[in-house]
Parts: C-alpha cells; sequence; structure tokens
C-alpha cells in the first residue's frame, strides 16, 4: 500500500503551487483596494490583463509562496499553530460581518432562496463537482488529515475533533455563501447568470458588486482580507503535509525538506502563472497549466487515494 501513501503525499506538492497562484491574484486585488483602486477592479478586461502579465502574476505568486514557507519553515508550535490562533477567530469574525451586511441588502432574499433552497434538477457533473469541493474542503485524500492528525496528544478525542471539523467546515461554507450569492444578487438585480463559477465570480463578478456599493473600497478590503486569510490557513497546511512527508521519508530535516519543497512549488507555480500569459499556448489535453493540475488532483489523484486509504484502513 505504499503507493497510496505516496499519492497522498503528492497530492499537495501538486496542489500548493497553483493554489498560491491563485493567492497571490487574491494579494494583488487586495492591495489594489487598500490603495483605492476598486472602480479600476470592476473595469471589464481588468482580470484577464492581469493574468496575462506573467511578471505581475509571479510576483504576486512568489509574496505569497514564500509568506508560506516561512511559516512552514518556522515549524508547527512557532509557526503554524501560532498563525492559526490569530488568523482563524479574524477569519470568523470577518466572516459574520459580511455575512450579515450581504443578506440584508434590498433584494438580497431572493439570493439567500437560491442558495439554500434545494433544486431537484442536479446534473451527474453537480454531483462529481460537489464530491470535488467535499474533498478539498475536509481535506480528504492528500494527507492533511494524517500529518496534523500525528501532531494530536494523545489524550485529544479523534471523534470529538472530528465532529468538530464536520460542524465547523459545514458553518464556514453555508458562511461563504451568504456572504457572496446575497451580495450577488442584491447588486445584480437577481440575475443568477452572474454567479459564474471559479476565479470569474470572485475576481469579476464580485468587484462589480463592490463597486456599486456606497462604500464598496471597505467591502473589498475586508473581503479580499478575508480570503487572503483563509488562502493563507489553507496554504500552510497543504504545505505542511508535503514537508513532514519528505521530513520522514527522506530523514532530511525539516529546514531542508521546507527548502525542496518549496523549490518544487515556485517551478510548478511558474508555470501556472504563465499559463495564462506567456505559455499560453501550451496545453495538456486541452487546458492551460493551472486547470490542468486542478483536474488532474481533484478529478483524477483525490479518488483515487481515497479508495487506496479505505482499503487499507479495512484491512
Amino acid at each position: 500500500m505504499s503507493f497510496g501513501g505516496w499519492i497522498n503525499a503528492i497530492i499537495p506538492v501538486l496542489i500548493v503551487p497553483y493554489y498560491s497562484v491563485i493567492g497571490g491574484w487574491v494579494i494583488k486585488y487586495f492591495v489594489e483596494y487598500l490603495k483605492g483602486n476598486g472602480a479600476k477592479l470592476a473595469e471589464d478586461g481588468y482580470f484577464s490583463n492581469f493574468i496575462s502579465n506573467g511578471l505581475s502574476t509571479e510576483i504576486c505568486f512568489i509574496v505569497f509562496c514564500m509568506f508560506t514557507l516561512i511559516i512552514i519553515y518556522a515549524g508547527v508550535r512557532n509557526g503554524i499553530e501560532r498563525v492559526s490562533r490569530f488568523m482563524m477567530p479574524i477569519l470568523v469574525v470577518l466572516s459574520v460581518i459580511i455575512a450579515i451586511y450581504s443578506v440584508t441588502r434590498p433584494g438580497a432574499l431572493a439570493g439567500v432562496k437560491y442558495f439554500l433552497v434545494p433544486n431537484p434538477k442536479l446534473s451527474w457533473m453537480t454531483v462529481v463537482t460537489a464530491m470535488g469541493q467535499m474533498f478539498y474542503s475536509l481535506s480528504i485524500a492528500m494527507g492533511i488529515l494524517v500529518t496534523f492528525g500525528s501532531y494530536m496528544k494523545k489524550d485529544t478525542s479523534i471523534e470529538d475533533s472530528t465532529r468538530n471539523v464536520e460542524v465547523f467546515d459545514t458553518a464556514i461554507a453555508i458562511m461563504a455563501g451568504l456572504m457572496i450569492i446575497p451580495a450577488v444578487f442584491a447588486f445584480s438585480g437577481g440575475d443568477p447568470d452572474t454567479l459564474q463559477a471559479g476565479p470569474s465570480l470572485m475576481f469579476i463578478t464580485i468587484p462589480k458588486v463592490f463597486d456599486s456599493m456606497g462604500f464598496g473600497t471597505f467591502a473589498g478590503i475586508l473581503f479580499f482580507l478575508l480570503v487572503l486569510f483563509a488562502a493563507v490557513t489553507s496554504s500552510i497546511a497543504l504545505t505542511e503535509s508535503a514537508v513532514s512527508t519528505v521530513e520522514d521519508e527522506l530523514k532530511w530535516s525539516r529546514k531542508k525538506s521546507t527548502v525542496i519543497v518549496g523549490c518544487i512549488m515556485i517551478i510548478l507555480g511558474t508555470l501556472s502563472c504563465l499559463g495564462y500569459g506567456p505559455l499560453s499556448f501550451v496545453k495538456i489535453i486541452g487546458m492551460q497549466f493551472l486547470d490542468f493540475f486542478d483536474f488532474l488532483t481533484n478529478s483524477v489523484m483525490m479518488p483515487i487515494a481515497a479508495l487506496m486509504t479505505s482499503l487499507f484502513v479495512s484491512k
């Protein structure tokens, strides 16, 4: 079953580079809102022009990547634990503030209904997408649960910890939906077509929503600060899983393992950065680098890793 173990270790190594690229995009938007350039971010074509600029996206990616690696380099107690204790309460408070503002806007209740009322017309791809989101959100089949589980104290209840993860993950997911969907409905006149999936929603639709607000710059700062905190905590978890595996299996020091994993992250992340710019002509089964890595990990490797882990545990 060693293959099952290694595929769990390889998955975060492939995810965190392109995840850090998106984290770099968040940094860019956060800084622009701090500078008062919210109207510029809402302009048609801004996002596509930004990601096609290889140098600009690369710089933002490196900043995000280095921040993550510095925390990992400091270790579990001095780095990860200290940062998480500071970030997670702020994350929850900001989520509540933005969600309350979102659902109290005129016309927002239509978005709440769209979000919470089940739609019986489900396609197979909707189920597959939901499964991928479940894997990603709960960190299943990427070694994170095993890695952080190994740091737990002996007297910690696994059952209680599992229940807490399930409850808080679901609560934050609902909070995220209440933050975004009602606001989009309120400021788009109730048009569900504005709820474009993926980067388009966050980097194109949401800035347009904020631009239509009376205090859109403040809302933009809060929102992208919140997303940045969430991205950093997830990036830390992914990178720690990869570093700890290299550290244990190859018997390297933590510092050496962090540097090696960091170099791999930067190389693969640079491909994802340039995939929408100078390397846009390079396609893998019709996809650019970032989309390919996302498809490979979420739709192929994670289900295989989950199956292998289930077989191992059931023996």
